[in-house]
């Protein structure tokens, strides 16, 4: 079986239950709802169809075609080198977060526009807003520094009914995360994030090769980012600890304002930092949340300032 196969079947068994894409890819439904990706999709060596997903045209292809099947959206678009993630891995945050929730409300997800849930750096694509109110009916704001990925994520929230109650904010201080964005009278009930791992271009570069080599491609010149990215997506100074660091530091400031904040950890070396920030900014609650995709193995840590009294006055607001 070869590599990109192996791995995609893989991962499919580590998706939360609920999960959408947890099945095998139904090719022939995809093609039919968006046709554009049949010129991508071809037959392996073992009889199944799959695209090469160290293509980039291919990789923004076949997530367009999921969202059109599984989350309704009629329109999805974004330029090209913008980020274009993987949408399974992006609903598996949606779903481990409402299990969060649920925690806090008598094992009841609470569902609907009563919600808000906060997108740190929603970017182009706009994929949490998508799955979240398809899901649960969650209302969204989307913030990002970039001017060019906001104008495409409202184009995307005004060409999709279901994403009305979408609202996309532009971050204009660029060293700061939630100031600027929360406002005196929001009231947040997570925040969600997925930070830029890196801490250069030359490291986002080898992390391609590393990419390339597992899905049994070679090459000798740089690599091509399959799931694309502009700099603030991927690199910032000091990598994801500092990054990380900071939205520690600055979200004790809106702790009343918010019931959870959380965002994904890509490396396991970046957690004592985390903790450590965390202790220092006085938080009440951390929770790690393992996720296994694979090979791949992520987790999100979701801190609260709020203590139990607070956070069981907070459900009240999910039950009118």
């Amino acid at each position: 079986m070869d590599a990109a196969l192996k791995a995609n079947l893989a991962r499919k068994e580590d998706l939360h239950p609920r999960n959408q894409h947890r099945a095998r890819y139904d090719f022939p439904q995809l093609i039919a709802r968006s046709p554009e990706l049949g010129a991508f999709v071809a037959v392996n060596a073992y009889g199944q169809p799959t695209i090469d997903f160290a293509d980039p045209a291919a990789v923004k292809a076949f997530n367009r075609a999921l969202l059109m099947q599984h989350y309704g959206v009629a329109h999805w678009d974004i330029p090209p080198r913008y980020l274009c993630p993987s949408v399974p891995g992006r609903a598996d945050y949606m779903h481990y977060m409402a299990d969060l929730l649920a925690a806090g409300n008598e094992g009841v997800i609470p569902r609907g526009k009563s919600v808000t849930v906060l997108d740190i750096g929603t970017g182009a694509n706009c994929i949490y807003p998508i799955v979240g109110t398809h899901e649960y009916g969650w209302r969204f704001i989307g913030s990002d520094i970039d001017a060019l990925a906001l104008r495409v994520a409202k184009q995307i929230v005004a060409s999709n009914k279901s994403l009305a109650t979408v609202e996309c904010r532009q971050q204009a201080l660029r060293d700061h995360i939630f100031e600027g964005i929360i406002r005196p009278k929001d009231v947040i009930d997570f925040t969600v994030c997925n930070p830029p791992f890196h801490a250069s271009p030359d490291e986002a570069t080898a992390r391609a090769r590393r990419k390339w080599k597992n899905l049994d491609k070679e090459t000798t010149a740089a690599p091509v980012l399959n799931f694309g990215g502009q700099s603030n997506e991927l690199w910032c100074e000091g990598g994801e600890p500092a990054f990380l660091g900071r939205m520690v530091a600055e979200s004790a400031a809106f702790g009343k304002q918010c019931a959870w904040f959380s965002s994904l950890v890509s490396k396991k070396t970046s957690l004592p930092g985390v903790y450590a920030a965390l202790t220092r900014a006085g938080a009440e609650d951390v929770r790690t949340i393992g996720m296994a995709q694979g090979q791949k193995i992520s987790r999100i840590v979701a801190w609260t300032f709020q203590d139990t009294a607070a956070l069981q006055a907070w459900r009240g607001r999910w039950k009118g």
